[in-house]
């Protein structure tokens, strides 16, 4: 699939580092470095803006090594690019570690992953079928 992009940013265009890659690296587009100190949270712009298909979405996600390296991650993850969304990307970033951390211009900082979505109609009805699971919610399948 092709998408429209325009790049205001000074970095090159998302791209996928490997052939099986589901997402693209977002680069952080800002003019100097910026400490996030920890529980901190920041719009970080990339300086790019697309044009996706209706019926699709762009979801951004954290990038696993500075989630579990520096205790950075994306906060609203994932979070929804709609198909009418023409603004700037910006990626909500925030610091869960006790140590501040500095983004810095060209840094990597999330992946996005553009996925196909469907739309959905409500029916109304008084009751739902049944199944074995029935009500049981948060853990209720186990552990192991």
């Amino acid at each position: 699939m092709t998408i429209n992009i325009i790049n205001k940013s000074a970095h090159a265009l998302p791209n996928y580092e490997t052939e099986a890659s589901a997402g693209m690296d977002l680069r952080a587009n800002i003019p100097e470095g910026m400490t996030l100190k920890p529980l901190e949270r920041a719009i970080i712009k990339t300086g790019l803006f697309i044009e996706l298909p209706v019926g699709y979405e762009a979801q951004v996600r954290p990038r696993s090594g500075l989630a579990a390296k520096n205790g950075v991650t994306v906060l609203n993850a994932p979070g929804t690019i709609d198909a009418d969304y023409r603004g700037e990307i910006g990626v909500i970033l925030v610091n869960l570690s006790s140590e501040p951390f500095l983004v810095e211009n060209g840094e990597r900082i999330a992946q996005l992953v553009i996925a196909k979505h469907e739309r959905a109609d409500w029916n109304e009805v008084v009751a739902l079928s049944e199944t074995h699971r029935g009500a049981a919610g948060f853990g209720s399948t186990g552990t192991k």
